[in-house]
């Protein structure tokens, strides 16, 4: 398999997009926000004080408007969910719909996902990591944005317990075959596949937005999975 292309980290995965926010958005992160939110630190978030107790732990990096996330959350409320999400309106949504629910296992951060992992979540701290359906940047122009690339593929891995999954999706072939590539050149890692490429489909996740959306299109999606060894 060749080599996966490297990208200058020092670029950002995303663009953050102003506007399009509800008032009912607006007053969720303002009154909502204490109860679910987390401020970005360099200081390591601690299990106990972040939900009360130690249970399994998923991290979703860029959950969108949060339907994947607050259906995990429901289905299991004797596992712990953290949301990494940059745009605020999708983490209003969410506020919204945790408050409506009254889930108490699900906290979110408003920040750069890349800057969390590197500073704020601890090593061998996550059960679970969810990378679904990031950007693809598919102009080639802009492939140095793509978020899966070595450095923050090796971050993913470093907090991963060991034994722990990450699972991640796109609908983008070209981007399926670099994540591929990338995530299988992490020593810690190793492929889930029995093929050593993607798996079926995990039952358990709920359609987002951007798979919805691929479908319409008539896009194939692709899954991976990578275990901690």
């Amino acid at each position: 398999m060749a080599a996966p292309p490297q990208h200058p980290r020092s670029i950002r995965s995303f663009v953050t997009r102003g506007g399009r926010i509800t008032a009912a958005q607006e007053r969720a992160l303002a009154q909502l926000w204490p109860k679910f939110g987390v401020a970005f630190s360099a200081a390591p978030l601690e299990a106990r004080t972040l939900f009360g107790r130690e249970a399994p732990r998923t991290v979703e990096i860029g959950f969108g408007n949060g339907e994947n996330l607050l259906t995990l959350a429901a289905a299991d409320p004797h596992h712990d969910f953290l949301g990494i999400e940059v745009h605020r309106p999708g983490v209003g949504r969410l506020l919204i719909a945790l408050e409506a629910r009254a889930l108490t296992n699900v906290r979110i951060i408003c920040h750069d996902a890349v800057e969390v992992l590197g500073q704020q979540i601890p090593p061998q701290w996550a059960q679970q990591i969810l990378v679904l359906f990031p950007d693809p940047w598919p102009k080639k122009r802009h492939h140095k944005r793509r978020l899966i690339q070595r450095p923050f593929a090796q971050l993913l891995a470093n907090a991963l317990a060991r034994g722990g999954v990450l699972r991640l999706a796109t609908d983008w072939q070209p981007y399926a075959l670099e994540m591929l590539a990338t995530l299988g050149a992490i020593p810690q890692l190793h492929n889930l596949a029995a093929d050593g490429a993607f798996v079926a489909r995990p039952p358990g996740r709920a359609p987002t937005r951007f798979e919805r959306r691929g479908e319409l299109l008539g896009h194939e999606v692709w899954d991976l999975a990578f275990a901690r060894s």
